[in-house]
């Protein structure tokens, strides 16, 4: 996944959830946060970023925040990211062999989930998470309580009920992690929801990704400890 046309900036602010006030060559500059959950960690006054520069009066921002600087570490922030990245490493044939049909955002019971893969005869449903949230080369999720995450996580073990192949994938919008682990302090209820879906037969697995300020790509495995 590529972007085009980057520039490099300085973070201000954080407006509200979809813009902040960066600094680009002096001046400041709006642009949209392309991620709505909180990243309080990343987005810091002072901290450097990488922008992705449209048309001028093409739409309300003229800059897109893609990726910030944390210490030494260049993490994406694009939510949109992972499921790009999950989809160009699955018809590549990273994630399972003898995929043939990757069809993205599929409803199942009362769910929509991000893929449908068919391979040989079997399907299996795909939830993916972006990971953002890193702390002493430890990668987390979620940086917030989510319901929306437990849900799906019920769901998947209903589907592996039902036939289904299941799993979740962490896409860890970073390198250089430890390994992956539930954020047990920010929603102990979705660490557990994660327990009781892999004990039920869900596929957990996360991957971390190359980074630079103009692309993301899947990079290798990364150890869960649940």
């Amino acid at each position: 996944m590529v972007y085009p046309d980057i520039c490099e900036g300085i973070f201000i602010e954080r407006l509200n959830r979809f813009v902040a006030a960066v600094e680009i060559g002096g001046e400041t500059e709006i642009c949209h946060v392309k991620n709505t959950g909180r990243c309080r960690e990343l987005f810091v006054p002072g901290a450097a970023v990488a922008l992705q520069r449209h048309k001028p009066g093409a739409r309300k921002t003229n800059y897109d925040l893609i990726a910030v600087k944390k210490g030494d570490r260049l993490i994406n922030v694009d939510s949109q990211a992972p499921n790009r990245v999950f989809r160009e490493w699955a018809e590549g044939g990273g994630f399972l062999p003898g995929i043939f049909r990757v069809q993205p955002e599929v409803r199942f019971l009362n769910s929509r989930f991000d893929f449908l893969l068919e391979m040989d005869g079997r399907k299996a449903l795909v939830e993916v998470k972006g990971v953002t949230l890193e702390e002493n080369g430890v990668a987390l999720f979620p940086d917030a309580p989510t319901e929306r995450g437990v849900k799906h996580l019920r769901e998947l073990k209903e589907a592996r009920a039902l036939g289904f192949g299941a799993f979740i994938v962490f896409v860890i919008q970073m390198k250089g992690v430890s390994y992956f682990t539930p954020n047990e302090r920010a929603h102990p209820a979705f660490g557990q929801a994660l327990r009781d879906a892999q004990d039920a037969g869900v596929g957990v697995c996360a991957i971390d990704c190359a980074v630079t300020p103009e692309s993301i790509a899947a990079g290798d495995r990364v150890e869960v400890r649940l």
